[in-house]
């Protein structure tokens, strides 16, 4: 077949192009136009960048979709393809661009860019982070931060330190117990973990203690426990919370009811604090443990406290040790024992209970039937108060208590007599105390006052006759026990009270309230034939 010419070629690929703009598609083509292989063939020029803008050495681009014939393949380079129909020569140009660069323009069919991976780990983030607050990333959390729990104590963050691990945890799904405690996050950490926290949906346990929150980061960290609803554990030790930070306090205690173990121990909570605390434990629905010791709840705010264990229906374990509750904490507990039907523990120790604490107390255990564990040692009850306690235990048959803490309470016979009977009716209960009486060392015998007597007889060179009429002013050779008392402190010979009085027993044997110069030689007679005696024991004992 002859090569058309330059015109006809022309002509012939504007019709063409004109056929192609009004059909759209490659359907149209005339079916006696039968496809054949196609032939690939380069672009001759660079290609616009812009979406769908015509090329310069073209007038039109027909573009075919993969839909709408599928049995072209695509070629790696455009082609041409002529066809022959019957009665006249047809020229069918089909073209298939495709560029192998990046210098081509962007079409429907080019591949879209890759994009960078997403960090899922959190690293980048953190140490982005990092470097926003100027602080050095810890290696620690990058080994941790897909742990379940993240311990990180004693690692001195600072409030920068916070914030950039908290920009890391917002996204976080692994960490669900976080304890960032003596941290010395200060305010403003504590306020960066708080925010955290709104966004973060998996910590359930939370403890910053140690990190003098104060006041302020108190009440973002009470803010955001009302809207976060994962967090059923919270650990506030040692913050420096006051009665001021008890406000924010006390209302999150109101309203929470997904918290249930609250530790707010060694702050500086008062009497304050106690009157707001009170009502607020009364209200609560969810705590269940409850831990207020080591810290200063006393007269009006330990009541408080005391009606409000009464009144929740929820608490099982109350620590309130090491507070100063005194006698009126001791009786306010007592009566919440009465009322109360729910509490399993409660932790009394060092209290300054009194005995008359400690029998106040044991009347709310004559009717209390839930109460397991009471550790009340380390308070200055002594036998009585401890007796009186198992003697409730012992009348109420109902008592479930197991576990009876009386530690460094010293116990006299009748209590060892009551414990035992006590404990052939519940064989499993077990009592903690300081010791029985009877097995108590018994102390080391005290110095003879007589040998100190002596001792300063013979460091000044006297006779005894010679030191008796020191104070024997009418030389009677008699004197008085308060003038013998007397004449001895003026020698300078050190006595204490007992040993004074030991030592007048001593020498007045007839007990006639004098002590003459014959009394005075046989006593010193006789405490040298005990020192003569004690010398020979020994010397025999070393054989």
């Amino acid at each position: 077949m002859p090569e058309p010419s330059e015109g006809e070629g022309s002509q012939e690929m504007a019709e063409e192009n004109k056929e192609s703009e009004e059909k759209q598609t490659e359907d149209d083509v005339p079916e006696e136009s039968t496809p054949i292989d196609m032939e690939t063939r380069a672009s001759p020029t660079a290609r616009p960048q812009s979406r769908g803008s015509v090329s310069p050495s073209r007038k039109t681009i027909s573009r075919l979709g993969s839909g709408h014939s599928s049995h072209l393949t695509r070629p790696h380079t455009a082609s041409s393809m002529f066809k022959s129909g019957s009665g006249k020569d047809e020229r069918v140009k089909i073209e298939i661009l495709e560029d192998k660069s990046d210098d081509g323009y962007d079409t429907d069919l080019e591949v879209e860019e890759s994009k960078d991976e997403y960090d899922a780990t959190g690293k980048t983030t953190y140490r982005d982070a990092c470097k926003q607050y100027g602080v050095i990333p810890v290696s620690y959390f990058l080994r941790h931060m897909q742990d379940s729990e993240l311990i990180m104590r004693h690692h001195g963050l600072g409030p920068a330190g916070a914030k950039a691990i908290a920009v890391s945890l917002v996204s976080n799904t692994k960490i669900l117990k976080l304890d960032l405690s003596d941290n010395w996050l200060n305010p403003q950490g504590g306020i960066a973990i708080s925010d955290m926290l709104i966004e973060n949906c998996y910590i359930s346990e939370l403890i910053l203690s140690d990190n003098h929150l104060q006041c302020a980061g108190a009440k973002a960290i009470c803010e955001t426990l009302q809207e976060n609803v994962t967090i059923n554990r919270v650990t506030l030790s040692g913050n420096d919370f006051d009665d001021a930070a008890s406000v924010p306090l006390s209302e999150f205690i109101t309203t929470t009811q997904k918290i249930e173990q609250l530790d707010l121990s060694n702050n500086n909570f008062g009497q304050k604090a106690g009157k707001l605390f009170g009502p607020a434990i009364s209200e609560n629905t969810s705590i269940k443990d409850l831990n207020l010791s080591w810290n200063q709840f006393r007269r009006a705010g330990a009541e408080a406290i005391a009606a409000g264990i009464g009144a929740n229906i929820f608490l099982k374990s109350v620590n309130l040790s090491w507070n100063g509750l005194g006698l009126e904490g001791a009786k306010a507990l007592g009566d919440a024992l009465r009322n109360n039907n729910v509490l399993e523990e409660l932790d009394v120790r060092n209290n300054r209970i009194s005995t008359e604490g400690a029998v106040l107390l044991a009347k709310g255990l004559l009717s209390n039937q839930t109460l397991r564990i009471l550790k009340i040692g380390k308070n200055p009850i002594q036998s009585a108060g401890a007796f009186g306690i198992v003697t409730a235990l012992r009348q109420n048959t109902e008592s479930l208590i197991e576990h009876l803490d009386f530690s460094d309470v010293v116990v006299n016979k009748d209590f060892v007599e009551l414990e035992k009977e006590v404990k052939e009716a519940r064989p499993k209960l077990v009592i903690i105390h300081g010791g029985a009486e009877t097995d108590k060392v018994k102390p080391k015998p005290r110095a003879d006052p007589m040998s100190k007597l002596r001792q300063y007889i013979e460091d000044n060179n006297l006779r005894l006759v010679d030191f008796f009429n020191q104070f024997d002013e009418d030389h009677s050779m008699t004197v008085t026990r308060e003038e013998f008392q007397k004449g001895v402190e003026t020698a300078g010979i050190l006595l204490t009270n007992d040993e004074m009085h030991q030592l007048l027993d001593q020498l007045d044997k007839d007990g006639d309230g004098e002590i003459n110069y014959s009394e005075l030689v046989i006593g010193s007679l006789e405490h040298m034939q005990k020192e003569k005696l004690k010398r020979e024991q020994s010397v025999n004992s070393d054989y």
